[in-house]
């Protein structure tokens, strides 16, 4: 099975949706006067959304799935580092952004997604933003978010994890990738049922004897 997925260029005027771009701005500045390293961030969810022209909605936060070290090894987010939580806080106060508008909630435990395993080859499927010298951001691909949202809406049983799915207008190739994918984050029998039935929601019926 062979489809092609499209590299996206350089993301460097995008403008996130709920004060993000100039939170990350400003997450930059705070980061370079505190003398903190440099952190690139792996951003999925609504933030990578919009900033990557897919999907334009409403969105609460920034969510980071991983991160990732100067050699482009992807790295474990959980927790995340002080110095950048650190950051993070002062910005929630200065532009009134609740406390954890930047968290690793997708990732940030033993049944995350990053422990679990990511899709294969999602680094090399980033879109990058460079906000300064001390921050980069990682858009995740739209192939990478139909892995997430299947994986999301199976489990919430619809949601708008569906609406985004939906919006995204997978090929039968990408779904079935992603439900191999989320089968092996849930093995169980209840998840595989949970699959078809939203498979059969969702007008894809015909792939339930092929996952």
């Amino acid at each position: 099975m062979s489809f092609i997925v499209r590299l996206m260029r350089p993301l460097s005027n995008i403008r996130l949706p709920g004060h993000f771009d100039e939170a990350l701005q400003l997450l930059n500045g705070r980061l370079a006067l505190d003398g903190a390293p440099r952190y690139n961030l792996v951003v999925c969810g609504g933030t990578a959304l919009n900033a990557t022209g897919l999907i334009s909605r409403t969105t609460k936060d920034v969510d980071i799935v991983a991160l990732m070290d100067d050699g482009d090894v992807l790295l474990d987010p959980a927790p995340l580092p002080h110095p950048l939580l650190n950051a993070a806080l002062v910005v929630a106060e200065n532009l009134g952004l609740p406390n954890d508008w930047l968290n690793n909630g997708p990732s940030s435990d033993d049944g995350g997604l990053f422990r679990l395993g990511l899709p294969e080859g999602i680094a090399k499927r980033l879109a990058w933003k460079t906000y300064g010298e001390n921050l980069r951001v990682g858009f995740i691909h739209r192939f990478d978010q139909i892995h997430f949202k299947l994986y999301a809406a199976v489990d919430q049983r619809g949601g708008y994890h569906a609406d985004d799915l939906h919006m995204l207008a997978p090929t039968d190739d990408e779904l079935l990738e992603a439900a191999r994918w989320a089968k092996t984050h849930d093995p169980s029998e209840g998840f595989l049922q949970g699959m078809k039935w939203f498979l059969e929601e969702f007008g894809y019926g015909h792939l339930v004897p092929r996952i």
